[in-house]
């Protein structure tokens, strides 16, 4: 694993990690919010051993990567772009996890997006037929109801409720995670699961929890691409268990995109799915880089 820090064009910071042998083809993943690279670090071998060269970075605002103020959605590409570039990628899958499934999902607008994978990705706010907030627990609520609020009152709640995260341990997040989550994530998430989860909550937040308020405020404004004009494979993977990001969220969005299969797994939760599935998704992933 080799950590790279990219100057970009604005001349703004992202740090990029790179894992297995560097190919024209790879596979790039999203971390949630919160998160950062270090999120996907129990995944990596399992591409790596694989053959599979694999790059993953910390989102604008987390980790060592400068804050991109008022980004969209869609703005987050750009790094992706400038990622790809940099590393000679011409071909590669986007995966994306909770919050990172919308960032993959505006892969699909990069020419060398060959598919994406979405677990347990939110959905785009504003629907006259999707109930955004319904079926969350109520921590989630009352952060997504900020956001809708505006950034005024989403920094006032990023004060209150995220400052103590930058050194959150895992028994610490444990506890935090509280009414978010379900039975099938209680069996989970063990103290080994919560420990690295919380590495990358701390690292996410080493310089704020400006990231996390970016993301949100991203999620319910306007994402910048029409999800309905995907024509890339996209597979939507779901919990019927999930209090974070709830079942409606990804039968709202493989109902609107044209190309999207849906991943319905009965008895997964929002952290159980990426854990219980892990190898089933790596061996899609691959299979779209080597069609």
């Amino acid at each position: 694993m080799e950590i790279h820090n990219l100057t970009l064009p604005d001349g703004r910071n992202l740090e990029v990690v790179t894992s297995g042998t560097p190919s024209s083809s790879a596979i790039l993943f999203h971390h949630g919010t919160p998160g950062s690279y270090k999120t996907w670090d129990k995944w990596l071998p399992s591409i790596t051993d694989e053959g599979g060269f694999v790059i993953t970075f910390s989102r604008a605002g987390y980790g060592m990567s400068s804050r991109n103020t008022g980004r969209t959605v869609i703005r987050n590409s750009e790094d992706t772009q400038a990622i790809l570039e940099h590393f000679g990628v011409n071909r590669f899958v986007s995966i994306g996890a909770s919050g990172g499934g919308p960032h993959a999902l505006a892969d699909t607008t990069l020419v060398q997006n060959v598919a994406v994978i979405s677990i347990a990705g939110v959905a785009e706010y504003g629907s006259a037929d999707l109930d955004y907030l319904e079926g969350m627990g109520e921590e989630n609520k009352v952060e997504f109801a900020a956001a809708i609020a505006g950034e005024e009152a989403l920094e006032s709640w990023m004060i209150e409720n995220m400052s103590g995260f930058g050194e959150v341990t895992g028994e610490q997040l444990l506890e935090a995670l509280g009414g978010l989550i379900s039975e099938a994530d209680k069996k989970a998430v063990t103290l080994d699961v919560a420990t690295t989860a919380a590495g990358g909550f701390r690292h996410g937040m080493v310089n704020g929890y400006y990231g996390i308020m970016d993301d949100d405020i991203a999620f319910v404004g306007a994402w910048g691409f029409d999800i309905s004009q995907i024509k890339k494979p996209v597979e939507i993977w779901q919990g019927d268990q999930d209090l974070m990001v709830p079942l409606s969220h990804g039968q709202w969005l493989a109902s609107k995109i044209p190309s999207a299969t849906l991943h319905f797994e009965t008895g997964e939760g929002h952290i159980s799915l990426g854990i219980n599935k892990r190898k089933e998704i790596v061996k899609n992933a691959m299979g779209y880089l080597q069609a």
